[in-house]
């Protein structure tokens, strides 16, 4: 199993309205709105790293009030 942490910034105002669509995404274990240089943080779980970048961080980047993502693989 992969775990990833996917980092989220969102438009102003659009938080709340991104973690609801975004918690229905496949592969997504959690999501929570945070304060810091972030909005969100998902964390993901797949098979394979395949999976996590293009079920959870490609669809994630395509919303349109998502402004900037970062995805970190664990590796353990």
């Amino acid at each position: 199993m992969v775990r990833a942490f996917v980092m989220v910034k969102a438009g102003t105002g659009h938080a709340e309205e991104l973690l609801e669509r975004i918690v229905d995404l496949d592969h997504v274990a959690d999501a929570n709105i945070v304060a810091g240089d972030f909005d969100l943080i998902v964390e993901a779980e797949a098979e394979e790293v395949y999976h996590l970048i293009n079920s959870v961080a490609t669809r994630i980047r395509s919303f349109d009030d998502v402004t900037d993502t970062k995805t970190y693989v664990c590796l353990e």
